[in-house]
């Protein structure tokens, strides 16, 4: 029946009834404006001359509908504008009936014809205005009982929440009640929704109401404030969603009001200031290229340059498939024509760097690009070595060569104290990085921190896989400990180093404190709706060759001369001093390694290098 009304062929079903009900709403409009002027007491003969007339009214106030738009209107979303619209139309009918009654003699009241206009504006409005309301009720009704909604947060965020709901209760469902630890808030009602109780009061809010669906609207909160709500909210085992940035909702039409709950959510850190003009100096204006543009923390170092406006950005990674994601991701965002650019290429062809840099001119440069995964490295270190090494010397050349500005480049905790593979390589192009920025006028910094939330590789998806599959969820050891940060919190406090121009420098991040992996496995299953080691087993498998149990952020020669920077969670690690002689031929050793395939001498020359690099030597067993 709905398709057949809202159709394109219902259309004009639609526009006949309403035309047919027009007309007996002016039939009945006359009689009522008869039997108020005679005060019930008309003649018969008085009353056969009103009625022979009659048609010709209904015919006036018929054309002056049709021409006046009357059923272009769509009374969902009516509202003052269309009541007066109807009002400007009959006016007009009941000016052309006085007209004519005056022109034909047709010897009505003029006072009958001037209250007819008068009762059909009423009348429509009436009927329009209650047939709206009888509809809505019938659907809020029947979505009543498949979503009843609880917001989290009686804020400007919780409003928004509660508009876009009632704005489209038909997918998203109805909002019921509010939760806010504000006590001005309790019993107080917005849009129509009551505030029912404290965030600590969610679960019995949820039985009470019969609460289907949850929506986190707080969006000004961060860090254990989130995670608490966040897991009070995951204990009624309702269905839990967080309102999305206003903001990116009203530019991108794609863009959903509510998302999904993530990781994210639950080890909420508190927000990041940043000082954007340092980083809109650098950046604005600029071209721009990213190593491992595609890849977990490189793409999103990709969107947040795209915020400071860049001359242009080139996204450089071998792997064409995530580096063409995120570049129709960002032209979907920003435009068809925005200044993005994909390019496909390894670090380890210095001839093809140099056509890069030869053709773009890029002065500032992102190194995200590198083998990060510990095991697989250690199984294969000659490869680590190669990309990590090798390429980033070839890459610390070529933008040398071509006048690069600035070079920013990934590092890692595991490059303290390496006891991997990829640890010491990291360590290595901490070392080579130095070596240009004392002979080159090149700003070379390196930025050091732990593991990324969600990044490829990293422990949050391999135990969500785990927990998908129905478990177990496998750990390494139960103290074992790591440092960690969002996505979005490394990349911008990486071009919030890249703006502090310490050549030589090596950034750390305050990475907070360090989190119990055995803590956050047990988070993880609870986030899924299972309850640790009763519906979800934990099982520990032993620490993977060259894990140890805790990372480091700075080594112990580091650690005395840590300085401060104006970032408050950005700190200097003084340089350790080499010979840069000495390291060009240990590179000349390892290379000979490498090209040899011989994993153990590969080893040996990394340790030869990094002093501090202790080395699992079982890893090559097998």
């Amino acid at each position: 029946m709905k398709a057949i009304f809202y159709g394109s062929t219902g259309k004009w079903v639609r526009r006949g009834v309403l035309f047919v009900v027009d007309l007996l709403l002016v039939f009945l409009a006359l009689q009522l404006a008869v039997q108020m002027r005679y005060d019930g007491a008309v003649s018969r003969r008085m009353y056969g001359r009103i009625m022979g007339v009659t048609p010709f009214i209904m015919l006036c106030y018929a054309a002056c509908s049709v021409v006046g738009g009357v059923y272009d209107m769509i009374w969902r979303y009516a509202s003052g504008r269309e009541i007066l619209r109807l009002a400007a139309v009959y006016a007009v009918a009941g000016a052309l009936t006085l007209a004519l009654n005056r022109a034909l003699g047709w010897t009505v009241s003029r006072p009958i014809l001037g209250m007819t206009a008068i009762l059909m504006l009423v009348m429509v409005v009436a009927v329009r205005f209650t047939w709206k309301q009888l509809r809505e009720n019938l659907v809020h009704r029947k979505q009543a009982r498949r979503a009843r909604i609880l917001i989290v947060g009686a804020g400007e965020g919780g409003a928004y929440a509660v508009r876009i709901c009632q704005q489209n209760r038909a997918n998203l469902g109805t909002p019921v009640c509010f939760a806010d630890d504000d006590p001005l808030k309790r019993r107080m009602r917005i849009s129509g929704v009551p505030v029912c109780g404290t965030i600590d009061e969610i679960p019995e809010i949820v039985k009470e109401k019969n609460i289907d669906e949850i929506i986190v609207a707080v969006p000004g909160t961060h860090g254990e404030r989130l995670t608490e709500i966040v897991s009070i909210c995951q204990s009624t085992r309702c269905r839990v969603r967080m309102l999305s940035d206003p903001g990116d909702v009203g530019k991108q039409d794609t863009a959903p009001a509510f998302r999904e709950l993530n990781t994210s959510d639950f080890l909420s850190r508190a927000e990041v200031a940043l000082d954007m003009e340092m980083i809109r100096g650098y950046l604005s204006g600029k071209v721009v290229l990213v190593t491992g543009g595609g890849g977990s923390i490189g793409s999103e170092i990709c969107r947040q340059i795209m915020r400071f406006d860049p001359q242009l950005l080139l996204i450089f990674d071998i792997y064409e498939n995530c580096a063409y994601e995120l570049e129709m991701e960002l032209k979907q965002k920003y435009g068809r024509d925005c200044p993005v650019k994909v390019l496909v290429g390894s670090i380890r062809d210095k001839r093809r760097l140099d056509d890069v840099f030869e053709e773009w001119k890029p002065t500032v440069v992102f190194h995200a690009a590198a083998h990060k995964h510990v095991p697989l490295m250690e199984v294969s270190p000659g490869e680590a070595v190669k990309n990590n090494i090798f390429g980033t010397r070839n890459l610390l050349a070529s933008a040398s060569e071509h006048g690069v500005e600035r070079f920013v480049q990934l590092s890692t905790d595991k490059a303290v104290n390496p006891t991997n593979v990829m640890g010491a390589t990291k360590r290595v192009t901490e070392m080579l990085l130095q070596a240009y920025a004392r002979s080159t006028p090149m700003k070379c910094m390196a930025v050091r921190f732990g593991n990324v939330l969600g990044s490829h590789g990293s422990v949050i998806p391999l135990f969500e896989a785990q927990i998908r599959k129905g478990g177990p969820v496998t750990l390494t050891h139960p103290d074992i400990t790591r440092y960690f940060m969002t996505i979005p919190e490394a990349a911008q406090l990486v071009l919030q180093a890249g703006g502090l121009a310490n050549s030589g420098a090596i950034y750390v991040l305050d990475m907070g404190e360090p989190v119990k992996i055995m803590d956050l496995a047990k988070k993880l299953i609870r986030f899924y709706g299972y309850e640790p080691g009763v519906d979800m087993e934990i099982k520990i498998i032993g620490l993977r060759p060259g894990e140890k149990l805790y990372e480091e952020l700075m080594m112990d020669k580091e650690s005395a001369g840590v300085t401060k920077t104006a970032h408050d969670k950005i700190f200097v690690a003084p340089p350790i001093s080499f010979s840069e002689d000495e390291l060009e031929a240990q590179l000349g050793k390892l290379q000979q390694a490498v090209s040899a395939d011989d994993d153990q001498a590969v080893v040996d020359g990394l340790m030869e290098i990094v002093t501090t690099y202790r080395p699992n030597r079982g890893m090559l067993a097998g």
